[in-house]
């Protein structure tokens, strides 16, 4: 009687396992692009950008293998950094609609 309640508990997690996870989307037209892009122009960003030393680059990084449930949405971590340093990362929709600060 355990062994077949184990396997039912098993067999659920298998199948619920995928429908909670978040895969990229694949549209055709690229839609985390937006989601760095939106980043890349908060005021906040921005601001930090310009304050950087001259020659350093900023570097925006999307993490498309860590994504994050948030409010039962998933959100893709987009890290941004200069010099190697991480400086911030957030938290975007796929759409680039909604941004979270981690």
């Amino acid at each position: 009687m355990q062994i077949a309640k184990n396997a039912g508990f098993s067999l659920f997690l298998a199948i619920a396992a995928p429908a909670l996870a978040c895969t990229v989307p694949d549209d055709g037209s690229a839609p985390l692009r937006g989601a760095v892009t939106r980043v890349k122009h908060l005021p906040e960003t921005e601001a930090w950008q310009k304050a950087l030393p001259e020659g350093t680059i900023a570097q925006f990084v999307l993490l498309v293998d860590s994504p994050r449930r948030i409010r039962g949405a998933c959100y893709w971590p987009v890290e941004v950094r200069a010099s190697g340093e991480l400086w911030k990362r957030f938290f975007v929709s796929a759409d680039g609609k909604r941004v979270v600060k981690d």
